[in-house]
């Protein structure tokens, strides 16, 4: 179990990057900004996997194919989108505290399945981790609140939390179905299942980009002051890093741990978050997010602690 909790504490620095891209690229839509991404992701994944593309492909059967169709759109694409979205109409705050449920989203909802600890044992745990989410966005919300005069009207925030609420579901939907997935068709080993996953989400972008220039003509990529090298260049590591590495490490913790488990170690993307985040803003963390970091390392050693006593016993 220790190498699975290793791997999703590795994917979790791998996914922070993923808030810093935005930051990095104001210019540019949510939809250009996951497009990006993805068909970076589908052209890296490609190029890995060519040596060994013809026998994985062998091994695909119409379940594999069905499930990285559906993941592509629930944790990749739907996800990035409402999420980028959710930012922009209603600030970070309120979306950063509703997408921080999604360990406990998880959590309950993989709570029937094999190798799972009772709900009950997990109580304490998920009530640290709740509060260490709560500390982390007390202080977003207050802090943006003074910073931007709360500049966001109504049916904006109504839409951003609609938005952040949709990235929620897809996300928590992605996590159970990918980890009972692996786990029930082990034909494929975690790096093979992590190159058809790039492949099958760059073929989607590929597609929706294609529809979108056939839409749009060309005039979408002329705007004035957008650094397309700078794009490109944001948008290959993050897939290589994020979607790529992030993703193959993702997979050898979903085989490993407890759905339980697995779902409260996706709270390590939000301590990596935060943690790049200082260093872009160039600054030391506030006390409350002093108290929500130990508040995670807790909760989350907690959770491991009471995993390992229970497969022990």
């Amino acid at each position: 179990m220790g190498i699975g909790v290793l791997c999703a504490l590795l994917a979790g620095a791998m996914w922070g990057m993923v808030f810093i891209a935005p930051r990095a690229l104001p210019a540019f839509s949510p939809w250009e900004l996951a497009l990006g991404r993805y068909l970076a992701y589908g052209a890296i994944a490609a190029l890995a996997a060519a040596p060994i593309l013809p026998r994985i492909a062998r091994k695909l059967t119409r379940a594999d194919c069905l499930a990285l169709m559906r993941q592509a759109c629930s944790g990749n694409l739907v996800y990035y989108v409402l999420l980028a979205f959710g930012v922009q109409l209603a600030g970070v705050a309120p979306v950063s505290l509703i997408i921080g449920v999604l360990p406990i989203t998880v959590t309950v909802l993989g709570r029937r399945d094999h190798g799972a600890v009772p709900l009950s044992r997990l109580a304490w745990p998920l009530l640290v981790v709740a509060a260490c989410i709560a500390c982390i966005n007390i202080d977003l919300f207050s802090h943006d609140a003074v910073a931007a005069g709360d500049a966001h009207p109504i049916w904006s925030r109504i839409a951003g939390i609609a938005c952040a609420a949709g990235a929620l579901c897809s996300w928590t939907w992605y996590a159970i179905d990918n980890a009972r997935h692996l786990q029930r068709n082990p034909h494929f080993s975690s790096n093979e299942w992590s190159a058809l996953y790039g492949i099958s989400t760059g073929a989607l972008s590929a597609a929706l980009t294609a529809v979108a220039a056939l839409a749009a003509g060309t005039g979408w990529a002329e705007g004035g002051g957008r650094a397309w090298t700078t794009f490109w260049a944001v948008n290959a590591a993050v897939a290589l890093g994020a979607s790529l590495i992030g993703n193959n490490l993702w997979n050898i913790a979903a085989r490993r741990l407890p759905l339980t488990l697995s779902g409260q170690m996706i709270v390590f993307e939000t301590l990596f978050a935060l943690a790049y985040g200082f260093v872009y803003d160039h600054r030391w963390p506030r006390p409350l997010e002093m108290a929500a970091i130990a508040l995670l390392i807790v909760g989350v050693g907690w959770s491991v602690r009471l995993h390992a006593d229970d497969n022990s016993a």
